[in-house]
């Protein structure tokens, strides 16, 4: 019956609001192409009905039919995952007794939104790529730098241990060097990254912001790997026994 006559709408909230009412349900309701008014039934919560580059706004639901100019340009229908193929042969069977020759052509919704977000997924499958690819080659210019410092001061970390140098102590004289240029490369590398994640969330609608935690957390991780990455070294000279520091040539 909602497709007799004037016909009927189900509206979200947000045509509610747009239109200033209180009790919309009974009230006559039509698009500006529409000939004829129709009756609104129903009203449903906002729900995101575009990609989420764009803010969603007011949707009116109708069922379109002959006495309505903008006729139906597709079918929404729901299946179960089991024996796919046999239902939509099923389905294209029954389409074929009424739809008076006009051709059956189908596409599935996970498809579609797989589609809508693929430059996305694929940015984010390259730059998590490229994410790792830069921390391997930073590792190994850390533990080459690493290594190159504790053989270079050899003998200064013999000495320091016959004094009475403890080997924490040692361990944070090595490390602070090279703590100082990766505090360095975050300095360089956060101003930059909000610069283009902000450019990117730029894009969406709706989007989270960029809290200073993000990238503290991501300086401490960069300190981590970098500890991580020279510890081995470090802790190799520091442990050294001094006699065979001091007569290293």
């Amino acid at each position: 019956s909602d497709i007799t006559g004037s016909g009927a709408y189900i509206l979200n909230e947000a045509v509610v609001r747009q239109l200033g009412w209180k009790n919309p349900i009974g009230k006559k309701f039509r698009f500006s192409h529409h000939r004829e008014m129709g009756t609104v039934i129903g009203v449903v919560k906002d729900f995101h009905n575009l990609p989420f580059f764009r803010r969603s706004g007011p949707v009116a639901l109708t069922l379109s039919s002959a006495t309505i100019r903008t006729q139906p340009r597709y079918l929404s229908i729901k299946i179960h995952s089991e024996n796919i193929l046999e239902t939509v042969s099923s389905i294209e069977r029954i389409w074929d007794q009424f739809s008076s020759g006009w051709p059956f052509e189908y596409s599935f919704m996970d498809e579609a939104y797989d589609q809508m977000y693929k430059s996305e997924i694929r940015m984010n499958h390259l730059f998590r790529s490229f994410s790792a690819l830069a921390i391997f080659l930073s590792c190994l210019g850390l533990f080459g730098l690493a290594s190159f410092t504790a053989e270079r001061r050899t003998k200064e970390i013999g000495i320091r241990k016959v004094l009475g140098a403890s080997v924490p102590g040692i361990f944070m004289l090595l490390s602070r060097g090279l703590s100082k240029w990766v505090l360095l490369a975050n300095i360089i590398a956060w101003p930059v990254a909000y610069y283009f994640m902000n450019r990117w969330l730029q894009n969406f609608a709706y989007r989270i912001g960029l809290s200073v935690w993000v990238f503290i957390l991501s300086g401490l991780a960069a300190f981590s790997i970098a500890l991580l990455t020279v510890s081995f070294q470090t802790l190799k000279a520091a442990t050294a026994n001094p006699v065979e520091s001091l007569r290293y040539e």
